[in-house]
């Protein structure tokens, strides 16, 4: 059986500024997302550069699985590349490559 394959810091990074265009992109996603997280709108782009701010956005999209859905089928990827990106961007193996 073909182990699947990994995604790279870089494709995670990737994967998170994607989700966070999507975001973006819908003033109601937006604003429930700067109510979760505390950021305010002036500072987005600062917090953007912030060590484990990607980790964390991926961490938001997870915790919603409407959310989920709705980017996973804009981006036209599997769900289960956001685990994998998120899994990246923690520095840890995916739990479903582990032998």
């Amino acid at each position: 059986m073909k182990q699947a394959s990994r995604l790279t810091r870089d494709q995670a990074e990737a994967l998170a500024i994607q989700a966070l265009t999507f975001i973006g992109g819908d003033a109601e996603r937006l604003g429930r997302f700067l109510a979760v997280t505390g950021i305010g709108p002036a500072e987005i782009r600062k917090a953007a550069g912030e060590p484990g701010f990607l980790a964390g956005l991926l961490d938001y999209v997870a915790s919603d699985e409407r959310l989920i859905e709705a980017f996973s089928n804009e981006a036209g990827l599997d769900p289960l590349a956001i685990d994998k990106a998120r899994a990246v961007l923690a520095g840890r193996l995916w739990e479903r490559e582990i032998p």
